[in-house]
């Protein structure tokens, strides 16, 4: 790892520290996490994977995100805005998921929450504008002004499970900011 937190991968680019753990996680870092998301469905994902990772590893849920999808529909909002308690019980019962009955609970709430609103254009309206990448590891938040105002509209809509630490790591994932390091090789997505 260098100074200022960049990893060299095996293709002798420059990465953000923590994108050269895994293939998984490389692939995910050069093809994903910080391009910009739209979309209810895909933001309503976005959201709902980060509240599952809370207190697990990333790379957990990045490598059962198949098995999410599978089991939430695609995270089709209307779909899962009309889950009933036997669908809860079919994802308790799915050991490709994360079986945390709190988690499921609050994924099939916030979809009928999200079935009533235009969540594109709530989460991106708390997208700051014209922030520079992080020059080190260092000056990458784990909470900002707009994640926690983010948090507090969301729960004051009904969400459950997103604290301004999963805001953050949503806007961080769907584009909302830039948090690639700026020697990463990345392009910049403005």
């Amino acid at each position: 790892m260098t100074d200022t937190g960049l990893v060299i991968g095996a293709d002798g680019q420059p990465r953000c520290f923590w994108a050269g753990g895994s293939p998984d996680y490389t692939a995910y870092h050069d093809d994903e996490w910080g391009r910009p998301v739209r979309g209810d469905d895909a933001l309503f994902e976005r959201l709902t994977l980060e509240a599952f990772q809370s207190g697990l590893s990333w790379i957990t849920i990045l490598r059962k995100r198949p098995a999410f999808r599978a089991a939430f529909d695609g995270f089709s909002i209307a779909k899962m805005a009309g889950y009933t308690e036997a669908d809860a019980e079919r994802l308790m019962a799915d050991a490709g998921i994360v079986r945390n009955r709190m988690k499921i609970d609050a994924a099939l709430h916030n979809a009928r929450v999200a079935a009533e609103i235009d969540l594109t254009e709530l989460l991106w309206s708390f997208a700051p504008a014209g922030r520079d990448r992080p020059r080190t590891r260092s000056d990458v938040p784990a909470v900002t002004p707009e994640s926690t105002a983010m948090a507090k509209a969301l729960k004051k809509r009904g969400f459950k499970f997103v604290g301004p630490t999963t805001a953050y790591a949503l806007m961080q994932a769907t584009g909302m900011v830039d948090d690639h390091l700026t020697d990463c090789w990345v392009p910049v997505m403005r």
